[in-house]
């Protein structure tokens, strides 16, 4: 693997990834500055051709830009007051939605969730790529979105995610300030990576 390529080692530094993956991080310290649309436009891009079950495409976006403010304080208003004190500086909030039932057969899609999250992934990794962080949130009121942006029955509201530039953390509150310093913490390879039973760790990840 060359030097462009390769990332910084998990704490174990036995398996090297790819810089776009191992500086991923979920910050909380935004920049002002805005977000070119078409830099933009790639990050929905990189979404759009995300794998999916069946090719379903089960996932939708409502973009909420600091450009059209009313939007913007729409959508901040479904966040809950944690979020809200410091994702109102970030200058793009994204609502992703799952279809819940297949286009083709009407049937519960099982796999939506897991698809749309497929997406925002690959979200993430381009915007990692154009210089912007992502940090995705759980804390938000689903039905108040549903409501705020007209979203259909058949259709869930997954999570919102805060799209910017890297902030100054000193700018944070002091809790805040001390958690986005923080060393990022993952659990260790043999405790989710199994083979033969259930919670046997995988000969591949040995004792790391």
């Amino acid at each position: 693997m060359s030097e462009e390529v390769a990332g910084k080692a998990g704490s174990d530094g036995d398996f090297i990834i790819h810089p776009l993956l191992s500086q991923r991080r979920s910050p909380r310290a935004f920049s002002s500055k805005m977000i070119e649309p078409k830099t933009l436009g790639r990050l929905l891009e990189a979404a759009r051709w995300a794998p999916s079950s069946s090719n379903e495409q089960p996932w939708s976006f409502i973009v909420a830009s600091k450009e059209k403010p009313e939007e913007f304080a729409r959508m901040l208003g479904c966040l809950v007051e944690f979020n809200q004190s410091w994702a109102k500086e970030a200058p793009v909030l994204l609502l992703s939605v799952a279809r819940l039932n297949s286009a083709s057969s009407g049937k519960p899609n099982r796999h939506a969730l897991h698809d749309v999250g497929q997406a925002i992934a690959s979200l993430t990794v381009q915007a990692m790529a154009e210089g912007l962080f992502v940090h995705q949130m759980a804390g938000f009121d689903a039905e108040k979105a549903r409501r705020e942006f007209a979203i259909p029955e058949g259709y869930e509201p997954v999570a919102v995610a805060a799209i910017g530039y890297l902030g100054d953390a000193n700018s944070l509150p002091e809790k805040l300030r001390e958690r986005e310093l923080a060393p990022r913490q993952r659990k260790p390879l043999k405790e989710f990576v199994y083979e033969g039973i259930w919670g046997q760790s995988a000969s591949l990840v040995g004792t790391k």
